[in-house]
């Protein structure tokens, strides 16, 4: 008895539609991709129901004619490849001719066409795999695709996509953003339910991120280019500080196509390496671009699984490329003298030009001792140094250099004039963990011994130089105005309030889903800081109060984004989360503050802290003032 029979057409259809497409976001990325092989423009997305009920993708790409939009609905019916040869030398996003035949059996879809020199358009129409008819219709050029019921004829598939409206229009979102980091020369638009998601203008590639990302990333990309004869490697990732353990913003693509890669990811990690907190990702958008015959894109239906001929080669060149880009930044050493496990990396050389070996040179006449090198400003070494007569013992902070330039400099720091030109202090915007300060004990000393600050000299470099008390002390500015707005925002927490600021204008921010979800989880708190805020649903919230103590001159977008990712994971005790949000928020309020105050706010602001609850450490325990000692002077002096 034979057994072996041929699967009716359909039925093929339907099962190889479980691999092709076993998603609404299946969908989306399928029809967006054939909008971008036929030239598109501009692309738009709406789906309803989280594209059960309705997937509409609407272009203006070359159309089809009438054969063509019937012919597209056959099983292996294509104009990109026409033998085997090609499918290791695409240059398109489809070759299979699977996706519209795999649509088409179970769902019910229409197809309205124009091409640029027809008159008329076409209406197709497909059902459950079926054609159904062909009718002419007026539309404008390129393509209208409506798909409906996804799935109605096959209910054992459709059992598991009901009732996760959120989730699948979460996984649009994503194919969505993947097809259209890829090509940020194209228009998009994404609707839900016809309201808008995105709406983004064709632009640059970090104009693209920005757009679909937020605001907030565009201070922490970093540029990686790499050019070898193996591979081309551009893109960006995140800088180590804003790694995050709930982080999505980690993308590859391969001559423009998404692909997933866990070695990759890994050769990425390597990079990072003791520069994240364990179980942290950071972000990357990186594009990398390889000879299409190096590259095997035909492993499985859905093509985000891809193979390279030259996949170990890549690994290095791809860790060594972000390991450099992160060096330049100053967060890993420029040098590695470790060759261990390293390949030669081919150069891409360009036609006739001829690389030459610099040749070495020596000064044979070389003498340090002639007169031309020395300095006639320098001390004769015979004449020993007594130091200067100044007033001051105690301890100088690590970091700081002091210098004597002139005698008129001199008196006038004695004078208490300005003695900008006298002190060369280290950076403040640099992180705070990066360097020592010796500090001040301000409880030191006897009870009746109180001291205070009596006088101050502002520095252009956002310190100060002061009397406190007895002793003359150097203080960073920003960092005693960190301990004060720490105190008064902690005190606004522990009462339910701080002073909100009301907004001219409203802004509207788009937050990730899980940064959304943050925000309202912690709405008490965000309150309680001095937000007003309104939240609209689909990840957006309008900001129409901000915190009346952080100064108008801070992004607010950015406030946000470091509150919302400052908050850490699992339960923390109200008091716990409290004093964190406090300290972001104090941290990020006094950034840059200090540089260019008069010498009078700087006394205020020093007399405030007098009353703050530890003048002597911020919230993080960084020291906020030094004592200068003439032993210290004298010891840096003498070197």
């Amino acid at each position: 008895m034979d057994r072996i029979k041929l699967l009716p057409e359909i039925v093929a259809n339907q099962i190889a539609a479980g691999e092709v497409v076993n998603a609404p976001s299946n969908v989306v990325k399928e029809m967006m991709e054939n909008s971008l092989d036929a030239g598109a423009t501009s692309v738009r997305v709406n789906f309803r129901a989280g594209g059960k009920e309705l997937i509409q993708i609407i272009d203006n790409g070359i159309g089809m004619s009438p054969i063509d939009a019937r012919m597209a609905f056959d099983r292996h019916a294509t104009s990109k490849i026409s033998s085997i040869e090609d499918v290791y030398a695409l240059h398109t996003f489809g070759f299979r001719g699977e996706a519209l035949a795999s649509i088409a059996a179970v769902a019910e879809v229409e197809l309205r066409t124009r091409q640029e020199d027809d008159e008329l358009g076409t209406l197709t129409t497909i059902s459950g795999g079926e054609f159904r008819s062909q009718t002419p219709v007026a539309c404008p050029r390129g393509a209208q695709f409506v798909v409906r019921n996804l799935f109605y004829n096959v209910p054992s598939r459709r059992k598991f996509i009901d009732g996760d409206n959120a989730r699948l229009a979460t996984q649009i979102k994503h194919e969505f953003q993947r097809v259209a980091l890829c090509n940020p020369q194209v228009e998009f638009q994404l609707m839900q339910n016809d309201a808008p998601l995105y709406t983004l203008q064709p632009t640059n590639r970090r104009g693209r991120i920005v757009d679909i990302v937020g605001k907030h990333i565009k201070q922490n990309l970093l540029d990686v280019e790499v050019d070898t004869s193996v591979v081309r490697i551009e893109g960006y990732v995140g800088r180590p500080a804003a790694a995050k353990r709930r982080n999505n913003e980690q993308f590859l693509f391969v001559n423009g196509r998404y692909f997933q890669s866990t070695t990759m990811q890994r050769a990425i990690l390597r990079a990072y390496e003791k520069l994240i907190p364990e179980g942290c990702m950071p972000s990357y958008f990186l594009y990398i671009y390889v000879e299409a015959e190096r590259v095997d894109v035909n492993v499985h239906p859905q093509k985000t699984t891809v193979k390279f001929a030259d996949h170990d080669l890549i690994l290095q060149i791809l860790q060594a490329a972000v390991r450099e880009t992160l060096a330049k930044t100053g967060a890993v050493p420029l040098m590695d003298f470790s060759d261990e496990g390293q390949v030669d990396i081919p150069v891409m050389l360009r036609e006739q030009t001829v690389y030459r070996e610099p040749s070495a040179m020596s000064n044979a006449s070389y003498n340090p001792f002639a007169t031309e090198y020395i300095d006639p400003t320098a001390p004769m070494p015979d004449v020993p140094f007594t130091g200067f007569d100044v007033p001051y013992d105690g301890s100088m902070p690590r970091g700081a250099s002091v210098i004597r330039q002139s005698d008129e400099e001199y008196e006038m720091f004695q004078s208490g004039g300005d003695a900008g030109s006298m002190v060369e202090f280290i950076d403040e915007d640099v992180e705070d963990t990066q360097r020592e300060f010796d500090y001040i004990d301000s409880a030191a000393g006897a009870a009746s011994d109180v001291r205070h600050f009596t006088e101050a000299i502002a520095l252009p470099t956002g310190y100060a130089m002061a009397m406190y008390g007895s002793q003359a002390v150097v203080v960073s500015l920003k960092r005693a105005r960190e301990r004060i707005l720490y105190d008064d925002i902690l005190k606004s927490l522990m009462a339910g309030s701080a002073p909100t600021q009301r907004m001219f204008f409203a802004e509207l921010l788009t937050l990730a889903e899980e940064e959304y979800a943050l925000m309202e989880q912690h709405a008490t708190e965000f309150a309680a800081l001095g937000f007003e805020v309104e939240y609209k649903g689909e990840c957006h919230i309008e900001v129409v109060g901000r915190p009346a103590m952080i100064d108008v001159a801070v992004p607010l977008d950015e406030l946000i984004y470091e509150l919302l990712h400052g908050i850490e994971e699992g339960s923390m005790p109200v008091e716990e989360e409290r004093r964190r949000l406090a300290m972001l928020m104090a941290r990020r309020g006094s950034a840059g503050y200090g540089r260019g105050i008069r010498s009078h706010e700087a006394l205020e602001l020093l007399q405030r802290l007098e009353s703050s609850s530890n003048p002597s450490f911020t919230p993080s325990g960084t020291a906020i003032m030094a004592e200068l000692t003439t032993e210290e002077l004298r010891t840096k002096l003498c070197r």
